[in-house]
């Protein structure tokens, strides 16, 4: 299955929606492989974390093996319980 082209699809929403965070997205779309950690990020900077947004984005968010074994590294790293970490990806 093909994955969907995420730094067209993002460069898109940021030359359409708000052209000025292409400086703040630029070190993620410079990347030549996007990590599902990568396209939460950037999606937080271009849609921010209101509860709306959060909400809405939440229904479809999934993670690759990759990306769950980033997470939990990070929350034994930092020591962080379940709803901590929860809160924070």
């Amino acid at each position: 299955m093909n994955k969907p082209d995420y730094k067209l699809i993002y460069l898109d929403i940021i030359n359409e929606k708000c052209p000025s965070k292409i400086k703040e997205c630029s070190h993620y779309l410079n990347k030549k492989i996007l990590t599902v950690l990568d396209i939460i990020s950037i999606n937080r900077i271009i849609f921010g974390t209101t509860e709306v947004a959060v909400k809405e984005s939440q229904k479809f968010k999934c993670y690759d093996q990759k990306a769950i074994f980033k997470i939990l590294m990070y929350q034994k790293e930092n020591k962080l319980n379940n709803t901590q970490t929860a809160i924070k990806f």
